[in-house]
This record gives structure tokens, C-alpha cells and sequence, in this order.
């Protein structure tokens, strides 16, 4: 489409923004036929007010939403997001002519969304799934914010969100090539100021790395690795990349549990960059350095996750540790899940000192579970509901029970 700037040509049927939203779109839809109408799938319109420098004079912006309807009543009110941004930009952020083919930048990452619909479009999951392109990335993360925004203030109970952004390069400015793994950012604190007075006793107990986003990419690492044993998932333990940011953290601010996918290296010379060739070094996001097969990776370990999420139980809504006494055995309590297919929880812990979890025990269809010899003062304890075909929930950090007064 020459360039999808978020400012360029919107009645060209060949180039600019325009064009490409209104590709994008039939893909959805064509896909939704193939599968008798399941996806849902429309334009999210809306007018930015001016947001200087980047969108100085306000415009019309347009996501691309397509919604799988869950098919359980008791989590069809639970929804997972997964999205990529279709504008791009060339070296000026405020040039909305020059070719701007943003192959990786975020060309990959729209892929990646339209192939997860394509393919879980013709399959049936307990909760809804929503496909999401979103535009004017580039302009200060603006079609995020919106759509976040909105789902709130409707009231639309969010439970997670992926966005993958530049997952196609491979290689580096030395040409040094890496297929091994994905980075999976991940925020750890939730960001508020004040802190409220829950998470504050959560980080008092040692629970600071035991929050939402943080849960949800140890799930998402475990799933993914599972399914692809030869390649890592990368938890870095940061929002984004260093004082940078993408369309998860519009989401992060409004309480969601979010997490950004970004290839192992990024090559700057074909990120934000006019096309030429300069002393020799070929610049600009062009298609011939997209690693297509490595985006079908990180696709996959994004499928692997939402199919998970999307058919396990809700997370457990209020774990507690008992402590109304002085032992060595730790007692934890929850309250039980409404789907159908609950098959009970699992109780997961790992050393204070350890990223990931490292056991685990079935307690089985109960509230109430002693994990024998193992103090609450050593370990970090989770909890985990799981369905019948073994489909888990992200964990959920206990918190603190000192009886009924």
C-alpha cells in the first residue's frame, strides 16, 4: 500500500491507510465466511482529538475487530485480545507520502492476528477471543488506547492481552542470526499511583513479581514451550523495551493484564527508515528481511496460549493463605469456579528466588488444600483452576486469611 501512515490517503483502493484498512477487513471477513459467519468482524471508528506533535490536528482513525464469540455461557463474558498494528511509518514520523512499507513494522504482527483467525475461527473455545489491527501505533499508540478505554468503561471484563509487534527479523546489524526465541515483555507492578492498599500488601508478603501480567507470561512461556520445545519464550521482566512502548501498555494502564511479543534482535537500519541504500547499507522495512518462517513461530506460541486461556477456567477469583497460626504446613483456600467443566485446582510454588514455577500438586475438586511440610515463609504458592482436558488458568498469588473476625 506505498505507506500506511496513519494520516495518509484514505480513498485510494491501492495506497495508504485507507486501502489497507479496508484489505484487511475483507480478510476477515472472507475468513468468516469459510467458517459460516463465526467471526464477527467491523470497523472500530473514531475521532482523535489533536494529540501534538504526532496527530496535530486530530483525525478519523480505524481498528479492525474480529470477534470469536465464546460458546460457554458461564465464560463467554471473559475476553482475550490479540492484536498488531497495521500503519507504518517512514524515517519522518509526520511524512505520510514516502514509501512506508512496514514489512516488519508491524506487517508481521497483522499477519501473525489474520492467521490466528483464520485458524481458530473454525474451532470452538469457552470464552471470546477478539482479532484485533489497530491503527496509528506510530502516533503515540492511539487505536489501543481507544479500544482500551471503551472496553472499560463499557464494562467488558478484559481477563488478557497480547500484542505482537516486529516479530519478523532474525538478524542484526553485524548479521548475526537468531531463531531461538521470542522476547515476551512483561510488566511487574501494576502501574498506579498511589499504589492501592491491596498491592501494596501483596509486594509486603513478597508477591512484587507474583501480579497479573507477570502470571500470565509465565503461562503463556510454559504453554508456548510445551508445544514448541526448541523455542524459548523470553520473559524480560519490563514493560517494554528500554523507555519505549507498544499497544499493550494502553491496556496495562487500565488494569489489564498485557504482554508485548518482539523478535530476539532489532535491526534498526529497516525500522522507522526512508528506503535507500546508503554507503553500501540498505535501509527501510522491506519484505525480503522478514524471517516468515520465524513469525510462524511466534504465531504459534501465541495460538498455543489464547486456545489455552480461552478454554481453561477463569483464574481463581480470591485465593487466600491461612495464617491463624504458627506452622510448617501451609493451608490454602479459595472460593469455586461456575464452569461446567471445573475439574478442580492445582496448587503451584517455586523458591522466593526462581522466575518460574517449579511444583505442583493436584488438590482436586475442593476449596480448601494443605500442601504438607512446606512453609509459606520459604516458597511462593499459586493457585491454579483447571478444566477436565487439563487446560489451566494462569496462577494467582494467595493472599493472606486470619479467620473469620
Amino acid at each position: 500500500f506505498h505507506t500506511r501512515h496513519s494520516l495518509s490517503d484514505t480513498a485510494s483502493e491501492t495506497a495508504g491507510i485507507g486501502a489497507a484498512r479496508r484489505w484487511i477487513k475483507r480478510e476477515f471477513e472472507r475468513i468468516s465466511r469459510t467458517t459460516g459467519g463465526r467471526l464477527q468482524v467491523e470497523f472500530d471508528t473514531f475521532h482523535q482529538a489533536p494529540t501534538p506533535p504526532r496527530l496535530p490536528a486530530g483525525a478519523e482513525l480505524v481498528n479492525i475487530v474480529a470477534t470469536l464469540p465464546g460458546a460457554q455461557p458461564e465464560a463467554a463474558d471473559r475476553v482475550y485480545v490479540v492484536s498488531g498494528h497495521y500503519d507504518s511509518r517512514s524515517l519522518g514520523i509526520m511524512d505520510t507520502v514516502s514509501h512506508a512499507p512496514g514489512a516488519n513494522d508491524d506487517a508481521s504482527g497483522t499477519a501473525a492476528v489474520l492467521e490466528l483467525a483464520r485458524v481458530m475461527a473454525g474451532h470452538t473455545f469457552d470464552a471470546t477471543i477478539v482479532f484485533m489491527t489497530v491503527a496509528a501505533e506510530e502516533q503515540g499508540l492511539l487505536g489501543a488506547k481507544h479500544w482500551a478505554e471503551t472496553a472499560v468503561a463499557d464494562g467488558r471484563h478484559i481477563a488478557a492481552m497480547f500484542t505482537n509487534d516486529i516479530v519478523g527479523n532474525t538478524t542484526d546489524e553485524q548479521g548475526r542470526a537468531d531463531r531461538s526465541h521470542v522476547r515476551l515483555f512483561a510488566e511487574g507492578v501494576p502501574p498506579a499511583n498511589p499504589l492501592p492498599a491491596e498491592v501494596l500488601a501483596q509486594i509486603r508478603t513478597g508477591g512484587e513479581n507474583d501480579f497479573p501480567t507477570r502470571q500470565l507470561a509465565r503461562l503463556i512461556k510454559a504453554t508456548g514451550e510445551a508445544y514448541l520445545p526448541e523455542f524459548e519464550v523470553r520473559v524480560v521482566y519490563r514493560r517494554d523495551r528500554f523507555l519505549r512502548g507498544g499497544d499493550h501498555s494502553p491496556f496495562l494502564d487500565q488494569g489489564i493484564p498485557a504482554v508485548r511479543f518482539t523478535e530476539p534482535r532489532e535491526a534498526y537500519a529497516h525500522q522507522h527508515q526512508d528506503v535507500r541504500v546508503e554507503d553500501g547499507v540498505h535501509y527501510g522495512d522491506l519484505p525480503e528481511f522478514v524471517d516468515f518462517a520465524y513469525t510462524a513461530q511466534v504465531a504459534r506460541v501465541n495460538i498455543a496460549a489464547l486456545a489455552t486461556l480461552a478454554r481453561a477456567p477463569a483464574a481463581p477469583a480470591d485465593p487466600q493463605v491461612e495464617v491463624t497460626r504458627l506452622e510448617n504446613d501451609t493451608a490454602l483456600r479459595w472460593t469455586r469456579g461456575t464452569e461446567p467443566d471445573l475439574a478442580g485446582y492445582r496448587i503451584v510454588w517455586r523458591e522466593t528466588t526462581a522466575p518460574f514455577w517449579q511444583h505442583s500438586a493436584w488438590a482436586g475438586d475442593v476449596t480448601r488444600f494443605v500442601v504438607k511440610d512446606i512453609s509459606k515463609d520459604n516458597v511462593i504458592f499459586g493457585v491454579q483452576a483447571v478444566d477436565r482436558d487439563g487446560h489451566a488458568s494462569p496462577a494467582v498469588y494467595p493472599t493472606p486469611w486470619r479467620g473469620d473476625y
